[in-house]
């Protein structure tokens, strides 16, 4: 069974525990680590040609509008194809409630039905929210498992947890 971890994660100014912290690489892509440590499965991060600020406020703000017009930013590139792939491991941080519009650009790019796809959402609070819904509706025909919910803050202690949702998924 082929493997591939698709993430979007973000470093520099990030909101973490309650306080503004500069991180040199962003949670998701810590727990996308993890988990490819666990599985062996190929690393691919999701990453838009415009990059969003490193200054934690302008970047809510981009999202925020991204999410409104439901923009769907190009993207620096994309996996060469997904076909060879059964599972998808899917990480993202929580951005207003669902998954960043760069995540959406990708999954739009791809027929994912008969794919087995494992969502894993960092967040400092608000868990997944809407995005395992919007992912059902972006994938039509994909077998989706159970969300693991990380928070952002709390990554380096979740190995533990992160183990156990891989195991759970096996």
């Amino acid at each position: 069974m082929s493997e591939i971890i698709l993430y979007f994660s973000r470093a520099g100014e990030n909101y973490v525990s309650g306080a503004i912290r500069k991180l040199e690489k962003g949670n998701t892509q810590l727990a996308a680590e993890m988990i490819q440590s666990l599985t062996g499965a190929e690393l691919f991060q999701i990453e838009p040609l415009v990059s969003y600020s490193k200054d934690y406020s302008e970047c809510i703000d981009q999202a925020k509008k991204d999410q409104r017009r439901e923009a769907r930013p190009e993207l620096k590139a994309y996996p060469e194809a997904l076909e060879a792939y059964d599972t998808i491991y899917l990480g993202y941080p929580n951005y207003w409630g669902t998954m960043p519009m760069p995540v959406f650009t990708l999954l739009e790019r791809y027929d994912l039905s008969e794919k087995t796809i494992r969502p894993f959402c960092t967040h400092e609070g608000s868990g997944a929210g809407d995005s395992l819904k919007d992912l059902e509706k972006e994938c039509p025909g994909a077998h989706i498992g159970r969300v693991l919910e990380i928070q952002g803050g709390r990554v380096e202690a979740s190995r533990k947890k992160i183990e156990e949702w891989v195991r759970s998924q096996a």
